[in-house]
């Protein structure tokens, strides 16, 4: 494509979502867009410098960007508090899906110890649907390596997820009334 701004209106349009959506899982949404923003600033930069499949190489930017924005432990705390902040009163009351895999409390406590590097290298697989060769691209690693790393950390969340917090009972409805027993 010889009109680059074409194509990097183009490369916009099909990446913006899902770079702003890996940026969102790793700090607040303000920041998340700011660092949407200057992704894009410098993929126009760069353009010249990006081959396909783009979004792997988005990806990486953003980590980079993400990681001058690091303030230490934080965003691995942020997001085991943004799980536990979903939970309310009623989503203990009302049936979920999600409780059939992992209750909500032990599924926090295991990503509140999980390490941040762990955290990314599944939500790169899991979250972001990008294959191990591309989530590789992004953290600067060979597939191999990266293949490793996905295994050890699945591993770990699994090792978590068994030492996590007994399930609490469930809620129950009693006289008419909502009341909620633990």
């Amino acid at each position: 494509m010889d009109d680059p701004r074409k194509r990097f209106a183009d490369l916009y349009d099909e990446n913006y979502r899902r770079v702003l959506a890996y940026a969102l899982t790793r700090t607040e949404s303000h920041t998340a867009e700011d660092v949407a923003s200057e992704t894009f600033l410098i993929a126009w930069r760069r353009l010249a410098d990006i081959r396909e499949p783009a979004l792997p190489w988005l990806l990486g930017v953003a980590r980079n960007l993400l990681y001058k924005q690091r303030n230490g432990g934080y965003r691995r705390h942020a997001l085991a508090d943004r799980v536990a902040a979903m939970t309310t009163d009623a989503d203990l009351i009302a049936w979920d899906v999600a409780e059939h895999v992992v209750e909500r409390d032990s599924a926090a406590a295991a990503l509140a110890v999980m390490s941040e590097k762990d955290l990314e290298v599944l939500t790169l697989v899991t979250w972001h649907g990008l294959t191990p060769r591309d989530a590789a691209k992004v953290v600067g690693c060979s597939t191999a390596a990266f293949q490793v790393r996905l295994h050890r950390a699945r591993r770990r969340l699994v090792k978590a997820l068994d030492g996590a917090p007994a399930r609490r009972p469930r809620p129950s409805v009693t006289g008419g009334a909502e009341r909620v027993t633990r």
